[in-house]
């Protein structure tokens, strides 16, 4: 029988080394910065040995951590190359995508069945990370979904959803304290996600909007849980507007200071340079656009707000 090390804290420790960050490690596998954390310090306890310094909030491979990372890397990406050339033998027609939570669970979930539907035998497998493209391991994918500033040179990349923040909570906040301008924002807690931590500050800013010193703050590891507890009638969340519309087309959230021009980085598919399955990708691509387009309509129709084209 083999001695193997935990394959789950193999895994954490693998993605923490590889992106020295056990927050970005975190965002990779979905999980928390405690659990990550936790898996390593499991796998150095099995193995009696230190694999990361801690110095300064940041962290550093150890001699023994990058010997670790040197074998274990390899040995990941030939059991993720394996087990994804069989299914493609097996003749399952699959396609992979990555994307951020928040946009899967908000905005790309409750649109696949018309996807699904246009392509019954395609299974279309998600998961969901903020990592930077460079740092996913592309071989087992064909696509990844990320805010971008602008495509990326180095992969194929088109854009299909343009953002724009919105000031968004649930209708009750307004009948306990109205908002008739950004000045009454003191009266109310402010929601910020971790992923963004500057946000309110930046779109004031981008607003024209004097500042406010808000009567409370509250901050979230992921923009998914800020975008639920203002939905909560915990706060004011400032969200992307594609990802709120939805929820304020069905009442369960406001938008009291309407849609100010405040653009955020669009959302881009980027192909993988391993997909097999280019022409499928191609089609998803046109079936992302026509959906964004439907997305910002409804933008204009609830918000009343173009989006400059």
């Amino acid at each position: 029988m083999r001695r193997l090390p935990p394959l789950n804290a193999i895994r954490a420790f693998e993605a923490a080394a590889r992106h020295l960050s056990f927050t970005k490690a975190a965002s990779e596998l979905c999980v928390t910065h405690g659990a990550v954390s936790r898996q390593v310090a499991a796998l150095e306890h099995h193995l009696g040995l230190q694999l990361f310094r801690r110095l300064n909030h940041q962290i550093q491979l150890t001699d023994e951590g990058r010997t670790l990372l040197a074998e274990v890397g390899p040995a990941l990406d030939r059991i993720a190359l394996s087990t994804y050339a069989l299914t493609r033998k097996a003749g399952r027609v699959v396609l992979s995508i990555n994307a951020p939570p928040t946009f899967t669970m908000k905005w790309l979930i409750p649109r696949m069945s018309g996807f699904q539907r246009r392509h019954p035998e395609v299974e279309l497998r998600l998961t969901t990370s903020i990592a930077p493209v460079e740092s996913m391991a592309l071989p087992e994918l064909d696509a990844v979904i990320r805010r971008l500033p602008a495509p990326l040179a180095r992969f194929d990349s088109r854009e299909f959803l343009r953002t724009n923040l919105v000031a968004v909570c649930a209708p009750e906040i307004l009948e306990r304290a109205s908002i008739r301008g950004s000045q009454d924002l003191a009266r109310h807690t402010l929601i910020n996600a971790s992923t963004h931590p500057h946000a309110w500050e930046q779109w004031f800013a981008a607003a024209g909007l004097e500042a406010i010193t808000p009567g409370g703050l509250l901050m979230f590891e992921e923009m998914y849980f800020a975008l639920q507890a203002a939905v909560d009638g915990l706060g004011i969340a400032l969200v992307p507007e594609p990802l709120a519309v939805d929820d304020i087309a069905a009442g369960r959230l406001a938008a009291p200071l309407g849609a100010p021009r405040v653009y955020d980085p669009s959302y881009y598919l980027i192909a993988s340079p391993h997909t097999t399955h280019r022409a499928l990708l191609d089609d998803f691509t046109e079936w992302l656009c026509e959906q964004g387009d439907e997305s910002d309509r409804l933008c204009v129709e609830v918000l009343g707000q173009r989006h400059r084209r």
